[in-house]
């Protein structure tokens, strides 16, 4: 099992990382990242072999990151 991205506030609920801007206006930054939320929720839910393939793709990153983290 891998560590979340995010830290736990008070409560148990977990703050979700902040989003990287995309365009310098903040109202195309917005309505870029409803499109990108809409399209995610339109999506279907990942097989499990799909799972396992994105896993074994980003493994090998995540491993990294964590040798420089520490």
């Amino acid at each position: 099992m891998t560590t979340p991205d995010s830290t736990p506030a008070a409560g148990g609920v977990a703050t979700p990382p902040a989003r990287p801007v995309r365009f310098e206006d903040p109202a195309r930054n917005a309505a870029y990242w409803e499109r990108v939320e809409r399209n995610a929720a339109a999506a279907p839910p990942l097989t499990v072999e799909q799972i396992a393939t994105l896993r074994g793709i980003f493994a090998p990153a995540s491993r990294a990151a964590t040798r420089e983290a520490a």
